[in-house]
């Protein structure tokens, strides 16, 4: 899954692309460097991040997403909480919604979802990203993860949203300390009892320094890269990631290593 940000303030590349032509660009270009999915998101959520209303989403969101109609051969995923927004997003041919509050924020998303019966990512944080530390409190990261992932799928049936259009994130940096991230990622496998795949999003985020020592953002790429194999290794279905063509290197080695074994 390669990132599109369509915003001025993201933690890693913000303002890079927020001309609609360079952003239509780069999703091309993340396509025909061997992306599968590309998640467009115009509200940054980073540690911090002050929220933009719906109005000034949708207009970052509306000339790429018209701009990659009939172009984009790829599934588009929409990195939005707000029903109304996933609903023009939907109707322009998104295909997922990936929700970084797990149902959380806004009680109308489900029911847009289940009504188009597109796919949903349910990803686990606590509080709101202006002070999600906050919240970063856990006995059992592992345990309470799952537990509060759970809740938010049993939300997401409720609504009306297929079993088998979930998938899982557990929210890698979110409401997380870099000790709680690290734990998280080390046991991917565990999330796989939930019974839906998972996704893995540890591009460029600040816990891999804990390893690395202080590195600006765009300097975490070889961190991102180990991070990236251990999910694979760990059971992750999809990567969330910026650089597309490297971790796309890294990802076929890494399943190549995962299914070693099947071979005679």
């Amino acid at each position: 899954m390669g990132v599109l940000n369509v915003t001025p303030d993201s933690f890693s590349d913000g303002g890079e692309v927020l001309d609609p032509a360079l952003a239509i660009d780069r999703a091309l270009a993340m396509e025909a460097a061997g992306a599968d999915i590309i998640d467009i998101g115009a509200e940054s959520t980073r540690p911090g991040a002050h929220a933009i209303d719906a109005a000034e989403e949708w207009r970052r969101l509306r000339p790429v997403l018209k701009g990659l109609a009939g172009r984009l051969r790829l599934p588009l995923s929409i990195d939005t909480y707000r029903a109304e927004t996933a609903r023009r997003a939907l109707d322009e041919g998104v295909a997922i919604v990936n929700d970084i509050s797990g149902l959380g924020y806004d009680a109308g998303l489900g029911a847009v979802v289940a009504a188009r019966g597109a796919a949903m990512i349910l990803m686990h944080t606590r509080g709101r990203s202006r002070d999600m530390y906050v919240d970063a409190r856990y006995d059992d990261v592992v345990r309470e993860v799952t537990r509060e992932l759970q809740r938010s799928m049993e939300r997401a049936i409720g609504h009306g949203v297929a079993w088998d259009r979930l998938v899982v994130d557990p929210g890698l940096g979110f409401a997380k300390k870099a000790a709680h991230s690290m734990t998280a990622l080390a046991s991917l496998d565990l999330f796989a009892a939930l019974g839906r795949p998972v996704l893995s999003g540890p591009s460029r985020k600040s816990f891999l320094t804990v390893a690395t020592g202080p590195r600006a953002a765009g300097e975490r790429e070889w961190a991102t890269a180990a991070a990236v194999a251990a999910s694979v290794l760990g059971g992750a279905h999809i990567v969330r990631v910026h650089r597309v063509p490297e971790m796309v290197e890294v990802v076929r080695v890494a399943d190549g290593i995962r299914h070693a074994t099947d071979a005679p």
